[in-house]
């Protein structure tokens, strides 16, 4: 059996964000053939990203899709733009299944990226929304980020508050030198 063609389904969109965007954008799930569309491009604007082949990346795709309702990976698209560079902005809401408050869901918010090109069209802002959008659709009881301190004002105007201090651990040399 083959993965879908989408990531999730288009219901998950919020209309709100829809149709706030500029002319000829729209917002989608991931797709599929999205590495030809730019997807890894917008991310290497946020951080390393490495070599990764349209195998590889499918092969990524296909697993994602295979475990139903935990990832929602979304992009805004130009329309208008050449096949290769059409995403301008991608964000992802990975959904927890917790033992926690009641068996609740949580939603983790990572990767939210726009192109160089693309910013100061507040898609950031609209990403957030899309995918608060479709955590609270999904049922997820709340959603949490981690971010660079410089970032913390941008997650508070976006209705996001301080609720505690990351830590992490490093397995892997090289990604501790490029501080993903």
């Amino acid at each position: 059996m083959s993965a879908p063609a989408s990531l999730f389904s288009d219901d998950l969109i919020s209309p709100e964000v829809q149709s706030s965007l500029p002319e000829g954008y729209i917002a989608r799930p991931l797709q599929r053939t999205d590495f030809q569309h730019g997807h890894l491009d917008v991310l290497r604007d946020l951080a390393v990203v490495g070599d990764i082949t349209e195998e590889a990346w499918v092969e990524r795709y296909d697993w994602m899709a295979s475990c139903h309702g935990s990832y929602y990976v979304l992009v805004f698209v130009d329309t208008k733009a050449e096949p290769s560079k059409q995403i301008v902005a991608t964000g992802t809401l990975i959904v927890e299944r917790k033992f926690l408050f009641k068996l609740g869901l949580q939603g983790h918010i990572e990767d939210i990226a726009v192109a160089k090109g693309q910013q100061g069209k507040k898609f950031g802002v609209k990403l957030l929304s899309a995918l608060d959008f479709v955590a609270d659709k999904v049922g997820c009881y709340k959603n949490i980020l981690d971010c660079s301190p410089e970032n913390t004002g941008f997650y508070v105007k976006c209705s996001y508050e301080q609720a505690g201090q990351e830590m992490h651990r490093y397995f892997d040399a090289e990604a501790e030198k490029v501080g993903v």
